[in-house]
Protein backbone atom coordinates (compact mmCIF):
# COMPACT_ATOMS: atom_id res chain seq x y z
CA UNK A 1 0.00 0.00 0.00
CA UNK A 2 2.67 2.19 0.75
CA UNK A 3 4.45 1.95 -2.83
CA UNK A 4 1.16 2.02 -4.52
CA UNK A 5 0.45 5.47 -2.85
CA UNK A 6 3.53 7.00 -2.49
CA UNK A 7 3.46 6.59 -6.43
CA UNK A 8 0.48 8.71 -6.79
CA UNK A 9 1.60 11.47 -4.75
CA UNK A 10 4.66 11.25 -6.80
CA UNK A 11 2.94 11.22 -10.31
CA UNK A 12 3.77 7.90 -11.20
CA UNK A 13 0.22 6.36 -12.19
CA UNK A 14 1.02 3.77 -14.57
CA UNK A 15 3.71 2.39 -11.94
CA UNK A 16 1.01 2.82 -9.55
CA UNK A 17 -1.29 0.13 -11.73
CA UNK A 18 1.11 -2.44 -12.18
CA UNK A 19 2.14 -2.31 -8.47
CA UNK A 20 -1.40 -3.74 -7.75
CA UNK A 21 -0.92 -6.95 -10.48
CA UNK A 22 -0.10 -8.97 -7.88
CA UNK A 23 -2.45 -8.13 -5.29
CA UNK A 24 -4.44 -11.24 -3.87
CA UNK A 25 -8.04 -9.41 -2.43
CA UNK A 26 -9.66 -8.65 -5.66
CA UNK A 27 -12.11 -7.11 -3.70
CA UNK A 28 -9.44 -4.33 -2.31
CA UNK A 29 -7.40 -4.28 -5.69
CA UNK A 30 -11.50 -3.37 -7.48
CA UNK A 31 -11.37 -0.50 -5.03
CA UNK A 32 -7.59 1.14 -5.01
CA UNK A 33 -8.40 0.42 -9.39
CA UNK A 34 -11.39 3.00 -9.04
CA UNK A 35 -9.15 5.30 -6.81
CA UNK A 36 -6.62 5.29 -9.47
CA UNK A 37 -9.00 5.71 -12.53
CA UNK A 38 -10.74 8.63 -10.60
CA UNK A 39 -7.04 10.96 -9.66
CA UNK A 40 -5.37 9.77 -13.04
CA UNK A 41 -8.18 10.07 -15.26
CA UNK A 42 -10.94 11.55 -14.41
CA UNK A 43 -13.13 8.64 -14.48
CA UNK A 44 -15.67 7.90 -12.68
CA UNK A 45 -18.13 4.50 -11.90
CA UNK A 46 -21.81 4.75 -12.45
CA UNK A 47 -23.44 5.05 -9.54
CA UNK A 48 -20.71 4.43 -7.40
CA UNK A 49 -21.71 2.06 -4.23
CA UNK A 50 -19.28 1.70 -1.10
CA UNK A 51 -17.83 -1.36 -0.26
CA UNK A 52 -20.41 -3.91 1.67
CA UNK A 53 -16.82 -5.20 3.45
CA UNK A 54 -18.29 -7.46 6.81
CA UNK A 55 -16.09 -5.28 9.01
CA UNK A 56 -16.32 -1.53 8.81
CA UNK A 57 -12.73 -0.90 9.95
CA UNK A 58 -11.23 -3.08 6.85
CA UNK A 59 -8.59 -1.33 4.80
CA UNK A 60 -11.07 -2.43 1.64
CA UNK A 61 -13.86 -0.27 3.25
CA UNK A 62 -11.14 2.30 4.01
CA UNK A 63 -10.55 2.77 0.94
CA UNK A 64 -14.31 2.35 -0.29
CA UNK A 65 -15.03 5.31 1.83
CA UNK A 66 -12.28 7.51 0.57
CA UNK A 67 -13.78 6.48 -3.14
CA UNK A 68 -17.27 7.38 -2.33
CA UNK A 69 -16.04 10.62 -0.68
CA UNK A 70 -13.85 11.51 -4.19
CA UNK A 71 -17.23 10.51 -6.12
CA UNK A 72 -19.72 12.86 -3.76
CA UNK A 73 -17.09 15.66 -4.11
CA UNK A 74 -15.31 15.30 -7.61
CA UNK A 75 -18.88 14.24 -9.81
CA UNK A 76 -21.69 15.19 -7.72
CA UNK A 77 -20.12 18.59 -6.48
CA UNK A 78 -21.37 18.26 -2.95
CA UNK A 79 -18.58 19.61 -0.75
CA UNK A 80 -20.43 19.21 2.21
CA UNK A 81 -21.63 15.16 1.94
CA UNK A 82 -17.82 14.59 0.41
CA UNK A 83 -16.25 16.23 3.31
CA UNK A 84 -18.36 14.08 5.65
CA UNK A 85 -17.28 11.20 4.08
CA UNK A 86 -13.76 11.99 4.28
CA UNK A 87 -14.02 12.43 7.83
CA UNK A 88 -15.29 9.49 8.32
CA UNK A 89 -12.43 7.18 6.39
CA UNK A 90 -10.25 9.93 8.64
CA UNK A 91 -12.10 7.98 11.65
CA UNK A 92 -11.88 4.28 10.12
CA UNK A 93 -7.77 5.19 9.25
CA UNK A 94 -7.17 6.43 13.27
CA UNK A 95 -9.40 3.16 14.30
CA UNK A 96 -6.73 1.20 12.06
CA UNK A 97 -3.86 3.09 13.55
CA UNK A 98 -3.39 3.59 9.58
CA UNK A 99 -1.19 6.52 9.39
CA UNK A 100 -0.59 6.29 5.61
CA UNK A 101 -5.02 6.34 5.14
CA UNK A 102 -4.98 9.15 7.70
CA UNK A 103 -3.07 11.56 5.65
CA UNK A 104 -4.57 10.49 2.68
CA UNK A 105 -8.42 11.22 4.07
CA UNK A 106 -6.96 14.47 5.55
CA UNK A 107 -4.71 15.57 2.03
CA UNK A 108 -9.00 15.50 0.52
CA UNK A 109 -10.49 17.33 3.44
CA UNK A 110 -7.87 19.98 2.56
CA UNK A 111 -8.43 19.59 -1.25
CA UNK A 112 -11.85 20.83 -0.16
CA UNK A 113 -10.45 23.94 2.46
CA UNK A 114 -8.11 24.87 -0.72
CA UNK A 115 -11.13 25.57 -2.67
CA UNK A 116 -13.98 26.66 -0.45
CA UNK A 117 -14.73 30.70 -1.37
CA UNK A 118 -16.23 32.19 1.77
CA UNK A 119 -13.59 31.03 4.35
CA UNK A 120 -11.72 34.33 4.92
CA UNK A 121 -9.74 34.28 8.35
CA UNK A 122 -11.43 30.80 9.16
CA UNK A 123 -8.99 28.54 11.30
CA UNK A 124 -10.58 25.43 11.22
CA UNK A 125 -8.42 23.93 8.77
CA UNK A 126 -5.14 24.51 11.22
CA UNK A 127 -6.52 20.63 13.36
CA UNK A 128 -6.18 18.98 10.07
CA UNK A 129 -2.86 20.32 9.11
CA UNK A 130 -1.62 19.67 12.66
CA UNK A 131 -3.28 16.40 12.44
CA UNK A 132 -1.27 15.75 8.57
CA UNK A 133 1.96 16.86 10.86
CA UNK A 134 1.35 14.24 13.69
CA UNK A 135 1.09 11.41 10.88
CA UNK A 136 4.28 11.85 8.42
CA UNK A 137 6.69 9.00 8.22
CA UNK A 138 8.96 10.77 5.53
CA UNK A 139 10.21 13.76 3.91
CA UNK A 140 7.62 13.78 1.35
CA UNK A 141 4.56 13.66 3.94
CA UNK A 142 6.12 16.85 5.60
CA UNK A 143 6.30 18.62 2.33
CA UNK A 144 2.50 18.11 1.34
CA UNK A 145 1.52 18.97 4.91
CA UNK A 146 3.86 22.26 4.56
CA UNK A 147 2.13 23.40 1.31
CA UNK A 148 -1.14 22.69 2.35
CA UNK A 149 -0.57 25.10 5.45
CA UNK A 150 1.00 27.78 3.20
CA UNK A 151 -1.49 27.76 0.72
CA UNK A 152 -4.81 27.79 2.83
CA UNK A 153 -3.43 29.98 5.35
CA UNK A 154 -2.71 32.32 2.05
CA UNK A 155 -6.40 32.00 0.55
CA UNK A 156 -8.11 32.94 4.28
CA UNK A 157 -5.64 35.39 5.12
CA UNK A 158 -4.49 37.48 1.69
CA UNK A 159 -5.91 40.40 3.78
CA UNK A 160 -2.93 40.24 6.64
CA UNK A 161 0.14 39.65 5.10
CA UNK A 162 1.96 39.44 8.50
CA UNK A 163 0.44 35.96 8.57
CA UNK A 164 1.25 34.34 5.50
CA UNK A 165 4.94 35.78 5.14
CA UNK A 166 6.29 33.02 7.70
CA UNK A 167 4.56 30.05 5.68
CA UNK A 168 5.74 31.88 2.57
CA UNK A 169 9.94 31.31 3.77
CA UNK A 170 9.33 27.99 4.94
CA UNK A 171 7.49 26.28 2.19
CA UNK A 172 9.51 27.65 -0.41
CA UNK A 173 12.51 26.39 1.77
CA UNK A 174 11.48 22.39 3.04
CA UNK A 175 9.98 22.01 -0.82
CA UNK A 176 13.23 21.66 -3.19
CA UNK A 177 14.19 20.44 -6.63
CA UNK A 178 14.01 16.57 -5.26
CA UNK A 179 10.35 17.03 -4.70
CA UNK A 180 7.42 15.63 -6.92
CA UNK A 181 7.06 17.91 -10.27
CA UNK A 182 3.53 18.59 -9.39
CA UNK A 183 3.65 19.31 -5.52
CA UNK A 184 6.79 22.19 -7.19
CA UNK A 185 4.02 23.33 -9.99
CA UNK A 186 1.52 23.67 -7.24
CA UNK A 187 4.16 25.74 -4.97
CA UNK A 188 5.00 27.87 -7.97
CA UNK A 189 1.40 28.54 -8.45
CA UNK A 190 0.33 29.31 -4.80
CA UNK A 191 3.77 31.83 -5.26
CA UNK A 192 2.10 33.41 -7.85
CA UNK A 193 -1.10 34.06 -6.19
CA UNK A 194 1.41 35.63 -2.91
CA UNK A 195 2.85 38.14 -5.34
CA UNK A 196 -0.36 39.02 -6.80
CA UNK A 197 -2.31 39.43 -3.74
CA UNK A 198 0.52 40.32 -1.11
CA UNK A 199 2.94 41.69 -2.83
CA UNK A 200 1.96 43.27 -5.13
CA UNK A 201 4.37 42.74 -7.10
CA UNK A 202 2.97 41.23 -11.27
CA UNK A 203 6.14 40.45 -12.52
CA UNK A 204 7.41 38.03 -9.69
CA UNK A 205 4.02 36.69 -10.12
CA UNK A 206 4.07 36.10 -13.78
CA UNK A 207 7.49 34.41 -13.64
CA UNK A 208 6.20 31.94 -10.96
CA UNK A 209 3.11 31.23 -13.08
CA UNK A 210 5.15 30.97 -16.03
CA UNK A 211 7.23 27.77 -14.09
CA UNK A 212 4.39 26.22 -13.09
CA UNK A 213 2.22 26.18 -16.65
CA UNK A 214 5.80 24.75 -18.07
CA UNK A 215 6.06 21.96 -15.42
CA UNK A 216 2.10 21.47 -15.59
CA UNK A 217 2.10 21.01 -19.21
CA UNK A 218 4.07 17.48 -18.91
CA UNK A 219 2.24 15.55 -16.25
CA UNK A 220 -0.82 13.55 -16.40
CA UNK A 221 -2.96 13.29 -14.51
CA UNK A 222 -7.07 14.51 -13.02
CA UNK A 223 -5.89 17.27 -10.11
CA UNK A 224 -2.97 18.08 -12.36
CA UNK A 225 -5.05 18.83 -15.79
CA UNK A 226 -7.53 20.94 -13.49
CA UNK A 227 -4.43 23.58 -12.10
CA UNK A 228 -2.97 23.28 -15.25
CA UNK A 229 -6.34 24.67 -16.58
CA UNK A 230 -6.45 27.36 -13.51
CA UNK A 231 -2.66 28.36 -13.93
CA UNK A 232 -3.91 29.16 -17.88
CA UNK A 233 -6.64 31.20 -16.83
CA UNK A 234 -4.54 33.05 -13.95
CA UNK A 235 -1.96 34.06 -16.79
CA UNK A 236 -4.80 35.73 -18.87
CA UNK A 237 -6.03 37.39 -15.50
CA UNK A 238 -2.18 39.19 -15.44
CA UNK A 239 -2.15 40.31 -18.59
CA UNK A 240 -5.42 42.06 -17.59
CA UNK A 241 -3.61 43.65 -14.76
CA UNK A 242 -1.19 44.75 -16.63
CA UNK A 243 -3.56 46.61 -18.80
CA UNK A 244 -3.09 44.32 -21.86
CA UNK A 245 -6.57 43.79 -22.25
CA UNK A 246 -5.97 42.41 -26.00
CA UNK A 247 -3.67 39.77 -25.02
CA UNK A 248 -6.09 38.86 -22.09
CA UNK A 249 -9.18 38.68 -24.42
CA UNK A 250 -7.43 36.84 -26.94
CA UNK A 251 -6.17 33.96 -23.76
CA UNK A 252 -9.49 34.04 -22.11
CA UNK A 253 -10.89 33.30 -25.69
CA UNK A 254 -8.81 30.76 -26.58
CA UNK A 255 -9.36 28.76 -22.92
CA UNK A 256 -11.32 25.71 -23.69
CA UNK A 257 -12.30 23.78 -20.39
CA UNK A 258 -13.54 20.46 -21.89
CA UNK A 259 -13.35 18.41 -19.05
CA UNK A 260 -16.27 17.15 -16.92
CA UNK A 261 -16.06 17.35 -12.73
CA UNK A 262 -17.37 19.40 -10.19
CA UNK A 263 -13.55 20.95 -9.80
CA UNK A 264 -13.86 22.51 -14.35
CA UNK A 265 -16.95 23.22 -13.06
CA UNK A 266 -16.00 26.09 -10.85
CA UNK A 267 -13.01 26.42 -13.49
CA UNK A 268 -16.11 28.20 -16.00
CA UNK A 269 -17.27 29.77 -13.77
CA UNK A 270 -14.06 31.72 -12.92
CA UNK A 271 -13.31 32.06 -16.33
CA UNK A 272 -16.71 34.11 -17.17
CA UNK A 273 -16.18 36.20 -13.96
CA UNK A 274 -13.27 37.43 -15.31
CA UNK A 275 -14.23 38.05 -19.38
CA UNK A 276 -17.09 39.78 -17.35
CA UNK A 277 -14.40 42.32 -15.91
CA UNK A 278 -12.40 42.15 -19.03
CA UNK A 279 -15.50 43.48 -21.09
CA UNK A 280 -16.99 45.82 -17.88
CA UNK A 281 -13.21 47.16 -18.55
CA UNK A 282 -12.90 47.60 -22.61
CA UNK A 283 -17.29 48.85 -21.99
CA UNK A 284 -18.71 46.25 -24.02
CA UNK A 285 -21.82 46.44 -21.92
CA UNK A 286 -23.42 43.27 -23.77
CA UNK A 287 -20.74 41.33 -23.53
CA UNK A 288 -20.06 41.88 -20.05
CA UNK A 289 -23.92 41.09 -18.83
CA UNK A 290 -23.33 38.20 -21.09
CA UNK A 291 -20.50 37.12 -19.10
CA UNK A 292 -21.72 38.13 -15.62
CA UNK A 293 -25.56 36.60 -16.23
CA UNK A 294 -23.04 33.38 -17.31
CA UNK A 295 -21.39 33.90 -13.86
CA UNK A 296 -24.20 34.08 -11.85
CA UNK A 297 -25.94 31.41 -13.06
CA UNK A 298 -22.47 28.75 -12.44
CA UNK A 299 -22.36 30.26 -9.18
CA UNK A 300 -25.63 29.92 -8.24
CA UNK A 301 -25.77 26.09 -9.07
CA UNK A 302 -22.71 25.08 -7.64
CA UNK A 303 -23.24 27.01 -4.40
CA UNK A 304 -26.99 28.25 -3.97
CA UNK A 305 -29.69 26.02 -5.24
CA UNK A 306 -31.91 27.69 -3.30
CA UNK A 307 -32.05 30.40 -5.58
CA UNK A 308 -33.00 28.59 -8.65
CA UNK A 309 -35.94 30.53 -8.89
CA UNK A 310 -34.08 33.50 -9.17
CA UNK A 311 -31.74 32.67 -11.52
CA UNK A 312 -34.65 31.23 -14.04
CA UNK A 313 -36.45 34.72 -14.07
CA UNK A 314 -32.81 36.61 -14.35
CA UNK A 315 -32.47 34.37 -17.22
CA UNK A 316 -35.64 35.05 -19.11
CA UNK A 317 -35.37 38.77 -18.31
CA UNK A 318 -32.11 38.35 -20.01
CA UNK A 319 -33.31 36.75 -23.75
CA UNK A 320 -35.10 40.49 -24.17
CA UNK A 321 -32.03 42.33 -23.40
CA UNK A 322 -30.88 42.70 -27.25
CA UNK A 323 -34.64 44.91 -27.48
CA UNK A 324 -34.80 46.53 -24.89
CA UNK A 325 -30.82 46.51 -23.69
CA UNK A 326 -30.53 49.68 -22.21
CA UNK A 327 -33.49 49.37 -19.95
CA UNK A 328 -33.81 45.52 -19.18
CA UNK A 329 -29.81 46.72 -17.94
CA UNK A 330 -31.41 49.29 -14.92
CA UNK A 331 -34.25 46.77 -13.98
CA UNK A 332 -32.20 43.89 -13.68
CA UNK A 333 -29.67 45.55 -11.87
CA UNK A 334 -31.96 47.01 -9.41
CA UNK A 335 -33.96 43.95 -8.92
CA UNK A 336 -30.23 42.40 -8.69
CA UNK A 337 -29.24 44.87 -6.21
CA UNK A 338 -32.84 44.15 -4.68
CA UNK A 339 -32.10 40.42 -4.36
CA UNK A 340 -28.62 40.51 -2.85
CA UNK A 341 -29.56 43.35 -0.36
CA UNK A 342 -32.13 40.86 0.83
CA UNK A 343 -30.17 37.88 0.52
CA UNK A 344 -27.75 39.28 2.46
CA UNK A 345 -29.92 40.88 5.11
CA UNK A 346 -30.84 37.76 5.84
CA UNK A 347 -28.13 35.61 6.05
CA UNK A 348 -27.10 38.37 7.96
CA UNK A 349 -29.18 37.86 10.25
CA UNK A 350 -29.30 34.17 10.31
CA UNK A 351 -25.18 34.50 10.77
CA UNK A 352 -25.58 36.72 13.79
CA UNK A 353 -28.16 34.04 15.55
CA UNK A 354 -26.23 30.93 14.45
CA UNK A 355 -22.90 32.61 15.84
CA UNK A 356 -24.58 33.62 19.34
CA UNK A 357 -25.69 30.69 19.73
CA UNK A 358 -22.23 29.09 19.11
CA UNK A 359 -20.68 31.66 20.87
CA UNK A 360 -22.62 31.06 24.01
CA UNK A 361 -22.34 26.76 23.73
CA UNK A 362 -18.51 27.20 22.96
CA UNK A 363 -18.25 29.19 26.44
CA UNK A 364 -20.18 27.21 28.17
CA UNK A 365 -18.45 23.85 27.38
CA UNK A 366 -15.44 26.19 28.18
CA UNK A 367 -16.73 26.54 31.46
CA UNK A 368 -17.37 22.87 31.98
CA UNK A 369 -13.81 21.64 30.93
CA UNK A 370 -12.13 24.43 33.45
CA UNK A 371 -14.29 23.10 36.26
CA UNK A 372 -13.39 19.48 35.30
CA UNK A 373 -10.11 20.51 34.59
CA UNK A 374 -9.63 22.45 38.41
CA UNK A 375 -11.32 19.45 39.91
CA UNK A 376 -8.68 17.15 38.03
CA UNK A 377 -5.89 19.52 39.83
CA UNK A 378 -7.33 19.29 43.00
CA UNK A 379 -7.24 15.96 43.18
CA UNK A 380 -3.55 15.30 41.82
CA UNK A 381 -2.82 17.65 44.54
CA UNK A 382 -4.79 15.88 47.11
CA UNK A 383 -3.07 12.66 46.15
CA UNK A 384 0.37 14.25 45.81
CA UNK A 385 0.14 15.81 49.27
CA UNK A 386 -0.93 12.21 50.89
CA UNK A 387 2.36 10.47 48.60
CA UNK A 388 4.56 13.39 50.55
CA UNK A 389 3.16 12.31 53.84
CA UNK A 390 3.36 8.71 53.35
CA UNK A 391 7.15 9.16 52.19
CA UNK A 392 8.06 11.18 54.67
CA UNK A 393 6.35 9.27 57.43
CA UNK A 394 8.21 5.97 55.98
CA UNK A 395 11.48 8.00 55.88
CA UNK A 396 11.22 9.07 59.45
CA UNK A 397 10.28 5.33 60.08
CA UNK A 398 13.48 4.12 58.65
CA UNK A 399 15.25 6.41 60.74
CA UNK A 400 13.43 5.30 64.31
CA UNK A 401 14.22 1.50 62.85
CA UNK A 402 17.79 2.42 61.56
CA UNK A 403 17.95 4.01 65.13
CA UNK A 404 17.37 1.32 66.97
CA UNK A 405 19.04 -1.19 65.16
CA UNK A 406 22.16 1.00 66.34
CA UNK A 407 20.97 1.32 69.81
CA UNK A 408 20.92 -3.22 69.67
CA UNK A 409 24.18 -3.39 67.68
CA UNK A 410 25.83 -1.46 70.62
CA UNK A 411 23.95 -2.94 73.77
CA UNK A 412 24.81 -6.70 71.98
CA UNK A 413 27.87 -6.02 70.24
CA UNK A 414 29.99 -3.63 71.63
CA UNK A 415 28.41 -3.36 74.68
CA UNK A 416 29.76 -6.80 75.38
CA UNK A 417 33.33 -6.38 74.47
CA UNK A 418 33.62 -3.33 76.39
CA UNK A 419 32.33 -4.72 79.27
CA UNK A 420 35.32 -7.26 78.97
CA UNK A 421 37.74 -4.70 78.62
CA UNK A 422 36.93 -2.74 81.65
CA UNK A 423 37.15 -6.42 83.77
CA UNK A 424 40.44 -7.14 82.41
CA UNK A 425 41.04 -3.07 83.10
CA UNK A 426 39.94 -3.53 86.91
CA UNK A 427 42.18 -6.82 86.80
CA UNK A 428 44.97 -5.15 86.58
CA UNK A 429 44.44 -2.12 88.07
CA UNK A 430 43.67 -4.26 91.47
CA UNK A 431 46.76 -7.06 90.64
CA UNK A 432 49.29 -4.33 89.12
CA UNK A 433 51.59 -4.53 92.45
CA UNK A 434 51.20 -8.05 93.21
CA UNK A 435 54.26 -10.35 92.31
CA UNK A 436 52.19 -13.51 92.69
CA UNK A 437 49.40 -12.79 89.66
CA UNK A 438 51.04 -14.65 86.74
CA UNK A 439 50.27 -13.83 82.88
CA UNK A 440 50.18 -9.72 83.57
CA UNK A 441 51.77 -9.32 80.03
CA UNK A 442 49.19 -12.12 78.16
CA UNK A 443 46.45 -10.11 80.21
CA UNK A 444 47.59 -6.90 78.65
CA UNK A 445 48.02 -8.35 75.28
CA UNK A 446 43.89 -9.68 75.48
CA UNK A 447 42.90 -6.40 76.56
CA UNK A 448 45.03 -4.23 73.90
CA UNK A 449 42.99 -6.85 71.08
CA UNK A 450 39.46 -6.22 73.15
CA UNK A 451 40.12 -2.51 72.19
CA UNK A 452 41.14 -3.04 68.92
CA UNK A 453 38.15 -5.26 68.18
CA UNK A 454 35.72 -2.69 69.47
CA UNK A 455 37.56 0.25 67.50
CA UNK A 456 36.13 -2.31 64.47
CA UNK A 457 32.79 -2.59 65.22
CA UNK A 458 32.58 1.31 65.80
CA UNK A 459 33.58 1.83 62.33
CA UNK A 460 31.49 -0.95 61.02
CA UNK A 461 28.44 0.39 62.41
CA UNK A 462 28.95 3.45 60.99
CA UNK A 463 29.81 2.57 57.71
CA UNK A 464 26.22 0.36 58.06
CA UNK A 465 24.63 3.72 58.33
CA UNK A 466 25.93 5.47 55.44
CA UNK A 467 26.50 3.06 53.07
CA UNK A 468 25.12 -0.41 53.84
CA UNK A 469 21.29 -0.12 52.52
CA UNK A 470 20.63 -0.32 49.25
CA UNK A 471 18.08 2.44 47.29
CA UNK A 472 15.15 -0.01 47.60
CA UNK A 473 13.94 1.71 50.78
CA UNK A 474 14.94 5.19 50.35
CA UNK A 475 14.82 8.31 47.86
CA UNK A 476 14.73 6.18 44.23
CA UNK A 477 11.45 3.89 45.85
CA UNK A 478 9.82 7.17 46.64
CA UNK A 479 10.07 8.97 43.64
CA UNK A 480 8.86 5.26 41.92
CA UNK A 481 5.68 5.49 43.89
CA UNK A 482 4.84 9.01 43.08
CA UNK A 483 5.05 8.97 39.91
CA UNK A 484 2.41 5.95 39.82
CA UNK A 485 0.47 7.60 41.70
CA UNK A 486 0.51 10.81 39.87
CA UNK A 487 0.39 9.51 36.32
CA UNK A 488 -3.55 9.14 35.02
CA UNK A 489 -4.18 6.60 31.93
CA UNK A 490 -3.31 8.30 28.51
CA UNK A 491 -3.71 12.09 30.22
CA UNK A 492 -0.61 11.81 31.95
CA UNK A 493 2.34 9.65 32.15
CA UNK A 494 5.58 10.09 34.35
CA UNK A 495 8.78 7.88 33.85
CA UNK A 496 11.56 7.58 35.87
CA UNK A 497 15.24 6.39 35.14
CA UNK A 498 17.82 6.00 37.46
CA UNK A 499 21.63 5.58 37.10
CA UNK A 500 24.42 4.94 39.91
CA UNK A 501 22.12 5.42 42.69
CA UNK A 502 23.04 1.91 44.41
CA UNK A 503 23.43 3.61 47.73
CA UNK A 504 21.30 5.36 49.99
CA UNK A 505 21.87 9.04 50.67
CA UNK A 506 21.75 11.16 54.13
CA UNK A 507 17.84 11.13 55.32
CA UNK A 508 17.14 14.66 55.40
CA UNK A 509 19.02 14.64 51.96
CA UNK A 510 16.13 11.96 50.84
CA UNK A 511 13.42 14.21 52.06
CA UNK A 512 14.71 17.54 50.80
CA UNK A 513 14.95 15.95 46.98
CA UNK A 514 11.83 14.10 47.39
CA UNK A 515 10.17 17.61 47.94
CA UNK A 516 11.80 19.30 45.28
CA UNK A 517 11.04 16.64 42.36
CA UNK A 518 6.92 16.41 44.43
CA UNK A 519 6.99 20.65 43.88
CA UNK A 520 8.23 20.49 40.09
CA UNK A 521 5.97 17.61 39.04
CA UNK A 522 2.79 19.61 41.19
CA UNK A 523 3.60 22.96 39.06
CA UNK A 524 4.10 20.70 35.80
CA UNK A 525 0.17 19.41 36.30
CA UNK A 526 -0.99 22.64 37.04
CA UNK A 527 0.99 24.86 34.73
CA UNK A 528 2.32 22.98 32.06
CA UNK A 529 -1.31 21.05 30.23
CA UNK A 530 1.79 18.49 29.55
CA UNK A 531 1.32 14.53 28.93
CA UNK A 532 4.09 13.79 29.44
CA UNK A 533 6.70 14.02 32.25
CA UNK A 534 10.25 12.48 32.76
CA UNK A 535 12.09 12.11 35.67
CA UNK A 536 15.93 11.08 35.48
CA UNK A 537 18.13 10.78 38.69
CA UNK A 538 22.12 10.33 37.86
CA UNK A 539 24.90 9.69 40.45
CA UNK A 540 28.06 10.69 39.19
CA UNK A 541 31.38 11.02 41.02
CA UNK A 542 30.14 12.34 44.11
CA UNK A 543 27.19 14.71 42.15
CA UNK A 544 23.55 14.36 41.57
CA UNK A 545 21.98 15.07 38.62
CA UNK A 546 18.42 15.33 38.43
CA UNK A 547 16.34 16.47 35.00
CA UNK A 548 12.37 16.96 34.96
CA UNK A 549 11.51 17.25 31.51
CA UNK A 550 7.86 17.74 30.10
CA UNK A 551 6.26 18.11 26.60
CA UNK A 552 3.77 20.76 28.42
CA UNK A 553 3.22 24.32 26.95
CA UNK A 554 6.43 26.11 27.82
CA UNK A 555 6.62 29.24 29.35
CA UNK A 556 9.17 32.13 29.69
CA UNK A 557 12.15 30.89 31.42
CA UNK A 558 13.41 34.41 32.11
CA UNK A 559 10.83 35.24 34.05
CA UNK A 560 10.28 32.53 37.02
CA UNK A 561 6.25 32.58 37.73
CA UNK A 562 5.55 32.81 41.09
CA UNK A 563 2.64 30.30 41.99
CA UNK A 564 1.55 28.93 45.31
CA UNK A 565 3.12 26.32 47.06
CA UNK A 566 7.63 26.74 46.84
CA UNK A 567 7.21 28.19 43.30
CA UNK A 568 10.45 28.01 41.14
CA UNK A 569 11.91 30.77 42.87
CA UNK A 570 12.18 29.07 46.35
CA UNK A 571 13.14 25.98 44.74
CA UNK A 572 15.91 27.32 43.48
CA UNK A 573 16.86 28.88 46.55
CA UNK A 574 16.28 25.57 48.29
CA UNK A 575 19.08 24.05 45.90
CA UNK A 576 21.30 26.92 46.71
CA UNK A 577 21.22 26.09 50.42
CA UNK A 578 22.22 22.71 49.22
CA UNK A 579 25.10 24.13 46.93
CA UNK A 580 23.96 23.26 44.06
CA UNK A 581 22.88 24.38 40.89
CA UNK A 582 19.36 24.86 38.83
CA UNK A 583 19.04 25.80 35.11
CA UNK A 584 15.62 25.91 33.56
CA UNK A 585 15.39 25.35 29.60
CA UNK A 586 11.98 26.09 28.10
CA UNK A 587 10.24 27.01 24.91
CA UNK A 588 6.74 28.41 24.78
CA UNK A 589 4.69 25.80 22.58
CA UNK A 590 7.27 22.79 23.16
CA UNK A 591 7.74 21.96 26.97
CA UNK A 592 10.24 22.41 29.90
CA UNK A 593 13.45 20.82 30.80
CA UNK A 594 14.65 21.62 34.40
CA UNK A 595 18.14 20.69 35.26
CA UNK A 596 19.54 20.20 38.63
CA UNK A 597 23.06 19.32 40.11
CA UNK A 598 23.50 18.49 43.93
CA UNK A 599 26.40 17.12 45.43
CA UNK A 600 26.55 14.33 47.77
Amino acid sequence: MEIFFNYINTGNYNLARTSLNNLPNKELKTELNIFLDIVHLGIFPKNYKKSNSKNPFSLQNNISTLNNGLYDYLKKGNEISAFKIFKKSLEIAKKRNDKLLIRESIKFILEIYERFNMMIEDTSYKYFINECKKNTTNTLDNQICTFYEYRITQRYFYRTPEEIKNYYVKANKFIDKSSPEFLKAKLDLTNSAYHQLVTKDIDSSHIYLTNSINILKNLDGYFENERLQAAIINNAVLQFKKGLLQKSEISLNNIKIKKDGYLFKLLRTYLHFWKYKLYKTKGDSTKSLYYYNKYLINELKNNQAKNLQIVSEYETKFQTAEKEKQILIEQQKKKRNQNIAIGLGGSLFLGSVIAILIYRNTKRKQRIAEQEREIEIQKTEKLLREQELTAIDAMISGQEKERQRLANDLHDNLGSTLATVKLHFDHLKNNRNNPKVENIEELYSKTNNLLDEAYQKVRTIAHEKNSGVMAKQGLLPAVRNLAKKASNGNRLQIEVQDYGLNERLDNALEISIFRIIQELITNTIKHADASEIGISLTNHDSLLNIIVEDNGKGFNAKVLPEKDGMGLKSIEKRIEHLEGTFEIDSTIGKGTNIIINIPI
